[in-house]
């Protein structure tokens, strides 16, 4: 069988005025007490110690309250030893003639007593009241505890008590009002019976204790199995020991051995132990509150996951909102650094507009200046310059003019010239038309005319 591993386990025992709680780290079988806390009811217990989060997925947390042992009923019964899973069918054979009460209104579970040989195996029957189970779990949840084991602490006590011979021991927990009492009779190296007594609290209770163990022994005899009188041993603390010893001594016509019992811290982690080392089959916690507080614990984690999505969901939504806003207020900011900039901009504009106006306008003057020097300078003497222009929109240069008609050849000289023209080492026009000429029916002159393109550098 597959154990758990847990990683904590917490056991709580809820009394009439106080509840205690003790608080384990459990880790390969073995427990450590880490807390431990008295709360006075009402009210809700630790809520870190006692439920389970998210964690408890790896880090399992074990719950463990302890019936009060007052409405529980104890049997015990020989079987044929079988295997484990069989053991539950076997006894739930029985219930009919073990249980006080009607099957349907019951709680039960079983544990089984270690025993040396034989061919029979010892098993503790433990029934408690459908009704009374239900109004503890109850009263646990409205405490935000949740339990997964209901435990008889008695019943680890008597599992942990080293035994020898034929004897019986008697586990007392003394009250104010009245006092419960545990009887474990050990005869043949068994465990023949168990009985859970109520009885009146002092002196009273150890007189009726005798009168109720005498009647035990008598059914004793009567079944068989006391052959001979046991060795009596009180399990009890210095109080109650020194109010029932010498009355059970009185009773029982010789000494009665007293032994310490476990300290409450020790019952719980002897409690918790044997959970962890899933040891204790005995848990009176019904089936349907195990589902239900299964189904609890997903639902929470559920609503928990869901919680935090919303919680991620809005933290996103204000964080964009968030973003969003910022963005808007450095775009205010750069639309206001750009409308303080754009007045400079613009006045940069116009006055670059201005300076390459200006520029022009310079170019211009220098380009119709080259222009008539050099064509001044190139013209030759035979031929007469009527018509200089500049056409800066266009970048043409038009010259016309007259010559004799016997100096054709001078035109075509001034016009190769011109193509060849420099300034500053640089062509001044970019190609020059061929000349035309023009001469009259009976006419001395010739009139002659061609266009130069300027070069664009010298019109920019």
């Amino acid at each position: 069988m597959k154990t758990t591993r847990w990683h904590s386990c917490n056991v709580l025992r809820v009394g009439r005025d106080t509840r205690q709680l003790w608080h384990f780290a459990a880790g390969n079988g073995e427990v450590t007490l880490s807390a431990e806390q008295r709360l006075a009811p009402p009210g809700p217990l630790p809520v870190k110690l006692v439920t389970k989060d998210w964690r408890a997925l790896w880090q399992k947390k074990l719950n463990i309250a302890w019936l009060p042992a007052e409405q529980v009923f104890l049997r015990v019964v020989h079987l044929p030893k079988c295997e484990p899973a069989e053991l539950r069918s076997m006894v739930e054979l029985q219930l009919e003639k073990l249980s006080p009460l009607p099957v349907t209104q019951i709680v039960w579970s079983f544990e089984v007593v270690p025993q040396a040989s034989g061919e029979l195996q010892t098993v503790i029957v433990i029934i408690a009241e459908r009704s009374i189970v239900e109004e503890f779990l109850g009263n646990l949840e409205t405490d935000g505890y949740l339990a997964d084991r209901l435990d008889l602490p008695f019943l680890h006590q008597l599992l942990a008590t080293p035994f020898g011979g034929d004897s019986a021991w008697i586990y007392l927990h003394p009250a104010e009002a009245k006092s419960l009492c545990l009887v474990a009779w050990w005869y043949g190296g068994t465990l023949q019976q168990v009985n859970l007594l109520n009885l009146p609290a002092g002196e009273k209770g150890a007189t009726t204790l005798g009168d109720q163990l005498t009647t035990i022994a008598w059914g004793g005899e009567l079944e068989g199995w006391l052959t001979s009188p046991p060795q009596w041993h009180l399990v009890a603390d210095n109080a109650a020991a020194a109010v029932w010893e010498p009355a059970l001594s009185q009773w029982a016509g010789e000494p009665v051995k007293r032994v310490a019992p476990l300290a409450p811290a020790d019952l719980a982690a002897l409690s918790a132990q044997r959970a962890a080392r899933a040891e204790s089959t005995a848990s009176l916690l019904p089936e349907e509150f195990t589902a239900r507080y299964q189904q609890q614990f997903v639902d929470r984690l559920w609503m928990g996951g869901l919680f935090a999505l919303a919680i991620l969901y809005v933290a996103g939504v204000l964080i964009y909102f968030g973003a969003l806003q910022i963005l808007k207020i450095k775009t205010a900011k750069v639309q206001d650094q750009v409308a303080g900039l754009s007045s400079a901009y613009n006045s940069a504009r116009q006055l670059k507009d201005r300076v390459k106006l200006l520029q022009e306008q310079v170019n211009l003057k220098y380009a119709a200046l080259d222009c008539l020097r050099v064509v001044s300078e190139m013209l030759p003497l035979e031929l007469t310059l009527n018509q200089f222009v500049v056409s800066f929109q266009s970048g043409k240069l038009t010259l016309s003019g007259r010559a004799p008609s016997d100096q054709r050849a001078q035109i075509t000289k001034f016009n190769d010239d011109l193509k060849q023209a420099r300034v500053n080492d640089e062509k001044l026009f970019d190609a020059v038309d061929p000349a035309g000429s023009q001469t009259a029916p009976g006419a001395s002159s010739t009139t002659w005319s061609f266009t130069c393109n300027l070069k664009a550098s010298d019109i920019e």
